[in-house]
């Protein structure tokens, strides 16, 4: 299939597909002699795998061990996918942290500002922002 096919069975877009393809992720099996790019079932196979590692939040150089792992299952252990997996919870859960650090912020100063018609000049929120250090405790 063209790369066009491959993007239409994957949902990912062409220029994903040459952009994972310049990253090394993804290689098409062969080439046409016109220089057309031909991916195989397993080519969609790894798109997918692709497209799903990095819909729940992982790296291009984590995909990049998740195929290396893939590609050679034998020579590899589930700890190390295991792993990736463990190191980017902790990622998420420092960002969710910190989201709801920037959450609270943000409804104290949308609590603290009256949201009127008044003139900017006494805007609480513009005030807030323009302190050298926000109070957002």
């Amino acid at each position: 299939m063209k790369i066009g096919e491959l993007a239409k069975q994957s949902g990912l877009s062409t220029h994903t597909l040459r952009f994972y393809e310049k990253s090394g992720l993804l290689r098409a099996s062969t080439r046409t002699d016109s220089n057309y790019r031909v991916y195989s079932r397993g080519d969609l196979d790894t798109a997918v795998f692709i497209k799903r590692a990095r819909a729940i939040g992982f790296g291009l150089d984590e995909v990049a061990l998740f195929l290396s792992i893939r590609s050679d299952l034998s020579a590899h252990v589930c700890a190390e996918a295991k792993s990736l997996a463990d190191r980017k919870i902790v990622e998420v859960e420092q960002k969710m942290a910190e989201l709801a650090q920037s959450l609270g912020a943000l409804h104290k100063l949308s609590t603290a500002c009256c949201g009127g018609n008044a003139s900017a000049e006494y805007c609480s929120i513009i005030e807030a922002l323009d302190q050298p250090k926000m109070r957002t405790e």
